[in-house]
């Protein structure tokens, strides 16, 4: 993720979810610096792209939360989820990128890409959603009473 969650609020959300997710697998939130005082969006999706790349090892398969990814219902998400797990040991990286998006690197080195919607919500909402949904997504795995049909 690209800069740090603000608000209290949702930081504490975030953090239930990610205590939650670590009941299923281990979990891990990397939290890249906002990049200051860098006035062209090129520049600092350049920037943010060689941080974001930094934390990925080779072997890692990269899933990008972008606007123009794959779409799924929560059900659907889930089955996705097993899917990658199950089919290798790899580290799965989930990674948000900043207000202007992804470079031109990172989008070449992505495995995939999915989008939580079509609308645009701020990065600091989008990390609640996301750890819900993927808490969600193991809940369903599970058959754990938490999501409703």
């Amino acid at each position: 993720m690209v800069g740090k969650t603000n608000e209290k609020y949702f930081n504490d959300a975030i953090l239930e979810y990610e205590k939650r997710i670590k009941r299923f697998i281990p979990f891990e939130i990397i939290t890249i610096p906002d990049s200051k005082g860098i006035k062209s969006a090129d520049v600092l999706k350049e920037t943010e792209g060689e941080l974001i790349l930094k934390q990925v090892k080779s072997d890692d398969y990269l899933i990008l939360l972008d606007e123009k990814g794959k779409s799924f219902s929560s059900i659907k998400f889930a089955s996705y989820a097993e899917k990658l797990l199950s089919r290798s040991d790899k580290r799965i990286i989930f990674a948000i990128g900043g207000a202007y998006g992804f470079s031109k690197g990172v989008y070449e080195r992505a495995d995939d890409k999915i989008s939580l919607s079509e609308m645009t919500f701020s990065h600091q909402l989008v990390r609640v959603v996301f750890t819900e949904q993927l808490y969600r997504a193991f809940t369903i795995i599970n058959n754990l009473p938490y999501h409703h049909e």
